[in-house]
């Protein structure tokens, strides 16, 4: 296999509309949750739609987000003064690891590794960017997460 064979984690995962799955399904799940509800009490209708296109343009996927949002320094913005803590964060990794075995995102470990990987990345970053008094960098390009070390073997 050459590097041009290996698809990327957006491809892998069934593109675009499987994250878009993985975040209805995760959303639903905020929506009761004790302690992240009240932090997403006043989302936007379109919020899980947005964190999919980010997503997907994360794992390599087209840059909607980017022209339909702004990209990286939006998003930032949209986390800045609120105060996620780190119960808020880990619980947002746990539901969201649960949404996606619920909707059947690739159990493959190299896959989740990455998956995870991010997932654990974005929301420390989120916690220290959404902390009383930070000044994030708010200028990057999005972040595009790839395998790391351990591509998908495909026999």
């Amino acid at each position: 296999m050459n590097g041009r064979d290996i698809p990327s984690l957006h491809e892998w995962a069934g593109g675009t509309a499987a994250f878009v799955e993985l975040c209805e399904a995760f959303y639903r799940l905020v929506r009761v949750d004790d302690l992240l509800a009240p932090l997403f009490a006043d989302m936007h209708p379109e919020h899980a739609r947005f964190v999919a296109l980010w997503l997907a343009e994360v794992f390599g996927g087209p840059a909607d987000y980017t022209a339909e949002r702004g990209g990286y320094g939006p998003m930032v913005a949209r986390h800045i003064g609120k105060a996620i803590t780190e119960p808020q964060r880990r619980r947002w990794v746990n539901l969201m690891v649960d949404a996606a075995d619920e909707v059947g995102l690739p159990a493959d470990p190299e896959f989740r590794a990455a998956f995870v990987g991010y997932v654990e990345w974005g929301t420390r970053l989120a916690v220290a960017n959404s902390a009383p008094g930070a000044d994030p960098v708010r200028e990057a390009p999005v972040p595009r997460w790839g395998w790391g070390v351990a591509p998908p073997y495909q026999g």
